[in-house]
């Protein structure tokens, strides 16, 4: 046990561990409260007075709930080592989210959102106060949960920070090299001479590998075997990226550098989000201090993000989900551009449809008229443009599982276990997607079908009543002549107009079976979508592939503990043998149910789903021409209607006049 005058904690209870600190779970001794101790060893002691106490200085100068708060400065009682005495957080730094199999590729989009939101406004603090970080990493922003369960991310490790203004440099080196900048990573971690100096843009590449990291779950920069096994490739990486570029890979040794412009496929945010955060990583993750965009810029940018409400957008179409981020001032004309940007739907073609019913969307108006969306609750887009539905693109994660090697070597074993268990979840989340999607396929064209047979009610309705007046119209006119009036000439067209209104009636009566006979289809239609959305719903899939990664889960765990061990008995390595089985079965049993269970139904789906829109635009479109049709009968029938009349009038005037 250790302790201060206020603070006790047991050296067992360890957080974290650097080169000049080590920081311990600890207890107010009044209170019980939980804190976060930092002690520092023999070496910090070593580094010159000013540079020593430059951490305290820092922490006091800051307020801010995106900042780890400093509590006291304290000294333990037998050595007089300084303590820093700090917020505890419980849930661990974002590398321990982010090392988690869950989020092997990368975090959801709504905690994305929440870790740019919080390292943003946490960045945005220190420069009011003109610090500059300089050890930006997933590793130094701790994580708590708040009253209501939700992330809270907070930046911390101020060791390396010292105060520096927008124009100021430093030539001091520190930080951790993977997410170093590539001028001090020469110096630091290559160790070649070199007379640069630094400024505050430095924490900006930081955070642009930190983002990059956070939003796929891998580094950006990696060459053959790894950062940390080949520096100089690590080095070519970063100051040979072509401008746009967002990240670089070595696939093989000594061979050519790979450069990306866009996040992988497996990253779990939204094109929409993408569109967005894309710029801002090349613009931050630029070598040349001099292009490289200032704090300002990089505010203002991600601050455009965050103030942006999103819209779901399910295309019916293209049977796929989009998140449209706009801003609630906006209008909806802007709306509609950006969708059209996501889906290439046109405005002029983009009709509506929210939870069945017809969303009628005025372009003039603000954005925020517009109703409150979300994944599970989107706003349906049908397109007047037929087109083949595409669905969502993925990668199959069996291509990213990793297999154990025959003999027993603990940690490759867990890092097997791990890869693997990575893998499941993803294919979990996607099997989610991919159900998720085949319900909003369902459930768009089912409302489809219903809007469309209300067109059809509509239409039968007016056909009906333009058929009465007609039947009415022919049994009641009747034509005398006396004395040979009227004349032949105005019989003739009575004759005629009356034989128009009989064609009309047929053709309105043929119209009428069609929109019934077009009712039966959209009936049968309904009615096969409802009972392929109850087999949707009782589909198994997600609870068997959940099934599978709990019991790997279970495995994994114990091999993260086997993994600190020196080595196992022979009864344990034995056990370990039969687990590495089990955990291979496990992943086969999962890869299976995802690809037999999910993605082949899922793409019978869509197919089904082509040819089902298809009929629905050709039945749309039909029943735009026979409501075209009904509508030039009915007026043509009046106005015949009206002539015959005036014939009528005419002939009985005659007749009056003869008597």
């Amino acid at each position: 046990m250790q302790s201060t005058v206020n603070y006790l904690w047991h050296t067992n209870d360890l957080l974290g561990q650097g080169a000049t600190a080590s920081v311990y779970k600890a207890r107010n001794k009044k209170s019980g409260e939980l804190v976060a101790v930092k002690v520092f060893n023999n070496a910090s002691y070593l580094r010159p007075p000013e540079v020593q106490m430059r951490e305290f200085e820092v922490l006091r100068k800051l307020s801010h709930q995106n900042i780890v708060k400093l509590f006291a400065v304290e000294e333990t009682g037998g050595s007089r080592q300084k303590v820093l005495v700090m917020e505890y957080c419980p849930s661990g730094s974002l590398l321990s989210v982010l090392e988690s199999p869950e989020n092997a590729f990368g975090l959801p989009e709504d905690e994305f959102l929440v870790v740019l939101r919080c390292v943003v406004a946490g960045m945005n603090h220190l420069r009011e106060n003109g610090i500059v970080h300089r050890d930006i990493k997933p590793g130094n922003i701790m994580r708590l949960l708040g009253r209501e369960g939700q992330s809270i991310y907070k930046l911390t490790d101020f060791g390396a920070a010292r105060e520096l203004d927008d124009d100021e440099k430093f030539v001091s080196v520190y930080g951790t090299e993977e997410y170093l900048h590539p001028d001090m990573y020469e110096r630091a971690v290559l160790r070649k001479p070199q007379q640069k100096a630094f400024g505050v843009t430095v924490d900006l590449w930081s955070i642009g590998v930190t983002l990059y990291h956070a939003a796929t779950g891998s580094l950006p920069f990696i060459p053959f075997g790894g950062p940390r096994r080949n520096k100089e490739i690590m080095y070519r990486i970063t100051t040979e990226k072509p401008p746009g570029a967002i990240a670089g890979t070595q696939r093989r040794e000594n061979g050519p550098l790979e450069w990306s412009y866009t996040l992988p496929i497996t990253c779990r945010l939204s094109m929409g989000l993408q569109s967005q955060l894309v710029p801002i990583l090349a613009n931050i993750l630029e070598a040349e201090q001099a292009k490289c965009w200032g704090f300002d810029q990089f505010f203002a940018e991600t601050s455009n993000i965050l103030q942006r409400v999103v819209v779901h957008v399910f295309s019916l179409s293209q049977a796929v989900l989009h998140h449209v981020y706009i801003h609630a001032h906006n209008t909806i004309a802007i709306f509609l551009e950006a969708v059209y940007e996501q889906t290439n739907v046109a405005p002029r073609h983009q009709e509506y449809l929210f939870e069945g019913h017809l969303c009628v969307l005025e372009p003039s108006l603000p954005a925020q008229h517009i109703t409150h969306t979300t994944a599970s609750s989107p706003l349906t887009l049908f397109s007047m443009a037929s087109e083949n539905p595409k669905g969502l693109a993925f990668r199959d994660p069996a291509l990213d599982i990793p297999k154990f090697i025959p003999k027993v070597d603990l940690q490759s074993d867990y890092n097997a276990a791990k890869g693997m268990l990575g893998a499941g979840y993803q294919a979990l989340w996607l099997a989610q997607a991919l159900l998720d999607g085949q319900e909003m396929m369902l459930q768009g064209l089912y409302w489809m079908a219903e809007v469309l047979q209300t067109t059809c009610r509509r239409t039968l309705e007016v056909t009906r009543t333009a058929l009465l007046f007609l039947s009415s119209s022919l049994g009641t006119e009747r034509y005398t002549s006396v004395a040979g009036r009227p004349e032949i000439q105005e019989l003739n067209r009575a004759t005629e107009l009356r034989s128009r209104l009989r064609t009309l009636a047929e053709v309105l009566s043929r119209c009428s079976q069609n929109i019934t006979e077009t009712q039966m289809s959209l009936r049968n239609l309904s009615s096969e979508l409802a009972k392929n959305r109850d087999q949707v719903h009782e589909d198994r899939s997600i609870q068997q592939i959940q099934c599978c990664l709990d019991k790997m889960h279970l495995i994994y765990k114990q091999f993260k503990k086997s993994r600190m061990r020196p080595g196992l008995g022979y009864n344990e390595e034995q056990i370990h043998k039969l687990d590495k089985v089990n955990f291979s079965h496990l992943a086969k049993r999962l890869l299976q149910v995802f690809q037999e269970e999910r993605v082949q139904k899922y793409q019978a789906a869509l197919v089904t789903h082509g040819k089902r829109m298809r009929m629905v635009h050709e039945t749309r479109n039909h029943l735009r021409l026979v409501g075209c049709s009904v509508a030039a009968c009915n007026t043509e029938a009046q106005g015949a209607q009206e002539s015959l009349s005036k014939h009528a009038g005419a002939s009985q005037g005659d007749e009056a006049a003869c008597v």
